[in-house]
């Protein structure tokens, strides 16, 4: 089947989009790991929580995804079929790890599940073949 350039264009714009959007999301997943790493008290912890985990624990969970996060957005500019699996599962890891930070950052928590969402949809419906 003949794709027309107009559609070649979106898909190789969508993968150039889920390499991006995997970076900043990694650098954020960063900053918010060495945030709490640093400090302690940055982040408020409500009692009774399920998954009452030590802030510096959240912390190097956020720092180690995020490291990894970034590094698979760069691999995601070569095209690779790898890449863009290891990034479909690193987006699930850090959407679901978001899901269990919650109770902590509430409104950071809830942008970074959404981009890590779209990130997975950009990732399964983009064609590598146009990059």
């Amino acid at each position: 089947m003949t794709r027309s350039p107009e559609s070649r264009a979106w898909a190789a714009g969508g993968m150039v989009f889920a390499a991006c959007a995997a970076i900043v999301m990694g650098i954020w997943q960063v900053s918010m790991g060495l945030a709490a790493i640093l400090n302690d008290g940055f982040l408020v912890v409500s009692e009774h929580y399920t998954f009452d985990l030590d802030t510096t624990v959240w912390g190097w969970i956020h720092l180690v995804l995020g490291v990894i996060v970034v590094l698979v957005g760069f691999l995601l500019f070569s095209g690779s079929g790898f890449a863009r699996a290891m990034g479909m599962i690193f987006a699930c890891l850090v959407a679901i790890e978001n899901f269990f930070f919650l109770p902590y950052y509430p409104l950071w928590s809830v942008i970074v599940i959404a981009l890590a969402i779209f990130l997975v949809w950009s990732l399964a419906t983009a064609d590598t073949r146009d990059i």
